[in-house]
């Protein structure tokens, strides 16, 4: 228990240097300023060639969205997730230690081309990230914790960086062993989540970027604002591609009927869900059974978008 309780301790202090420091020096392997920059981009693209030119520049909730990203991106971490994320990779590691395995690698990557690993780690990567989102839409309980991400009701490139912080257990439990079998480093993993952060950006930002025959493999606003719509054919929703549109298209789950640019965005009676960041924390905790699961959009709704 000594060597727990060191750990959980000694990564308060340690992340918290960390991102002391990633704060006073600016640097190419600095991720805090990495993320400021790539948001910096996309908002000023909003307001230079906005998509829809008839909402604000500085939209709706964007200031609740903006602490979001810094609250997961960093201060989840710092108040405790990297903590407890830490004794649970070493309770894990020992527990396969009781059957005599040292580590999970079961392909070495190591020997081959930097932008063979880097391309490697980016699909599989965003494959894992695919089915768990989907996941979050077809599990009630996980749905209940996604709605913060979609209680967006105007779109932005910060809207990207709202959801629970249940979310994020959920995606690094379910990412954590397959990743774990493949032998990546930590620069690996920095490069690749810079290109998904500015990916996931671009798929929510107020821009329209025709990307012709790459819309089959990227993901991009005007996809990705139907899997924000409000009222959708589909009990559990459409287009859940994080970087790439491709899982969508192979698994039968894209959704595009019109171009969407005008839509109305989020869940039935949304109107009605928690506004400030407090509240929509409880929110997942709070909700009762009866509001579990996603359900299919009426008939004549889908018929106004469908002949948009």
């Amino acid at each position: 228990m000594e060597k727990y309780r060191h750990i959980f301790t000694s990564s308060f202090s340690d992340y918290g240097h960390y991102l002391w420091h990633e704060m006073l020096h600016p640097g190419w392997g600095n991720y805090f300023y990495w993320l400021l920059g790539i948001s910096l981009f996309f908002w000023l693209l909003e307001v230079i060639v906005p998509w829809r030119q008839h909402q604000a520049r500085i939209r709706q909730d964007f200031w609740l969205d903006g602490f979001y990203m810094f609250f997961n991106f960093f201060l989840f971490s710092l108040v405790g997730f990297n903590a407890i994320s830490n004794i649970g990779v070493e309770a894990f590691n020992d527990f396969l230690g009781l059957f005599g395995i040292s580590n999970l690698v079961a392909f070495e990557v190591q020997s081959w081309p930097v932008w063979a690993q880097l391309l490697t780690l980016f699909i599989v990567r965003d494959f894992i990230q695919w089915n768990v989102h989907r996941l979050l839409h077809h599990s009630g309980f996980l749905w209940r914790f996604h709605k913060v991400h979609h209680s967006v009701q105007q779109m932005g490139f910060a809207a990207h960086l709202r959801f629970h912080w249940g979310e994020t257990i959920a995606y690094r439990t379910l990412e954590y062993i397959p990743l774990a079998m493949i032998g990546f480093g930590i620069q690996d993993f920095f490069l690749v989540h810079i290109f998904a952060t500015a990916i996931g950006h671009f798929n929510h930002s107020n821009i329209r970027v025709p990307l012709g025959p790459l819309r089959y493999l990227f993901n991009n606003p005007q996809m990705h604002i139907w899997h924000h719509a409000k009222y959708l054919p589909h009990r559990y929703g459409a287009n859940y591609g994080i970087s790439l549109s491709i899982w969508d298209y192979l698994f039968k789950t894209a959704y595009m009927p019109a171009e969407g640019r005008d839509i109305e965005l989020g869940f039935e009676e949304v109107e009605q869900y928690p506004k400030s960041f407090i509240r929509q924390q409880w929110q997942p905790f709070l909700e009762g059974r009866d509001e579990d699961t996603p359900t299919a959009s009426p008939v004549e709704e889908l018929k106004k978008l469908e002949n948009a």
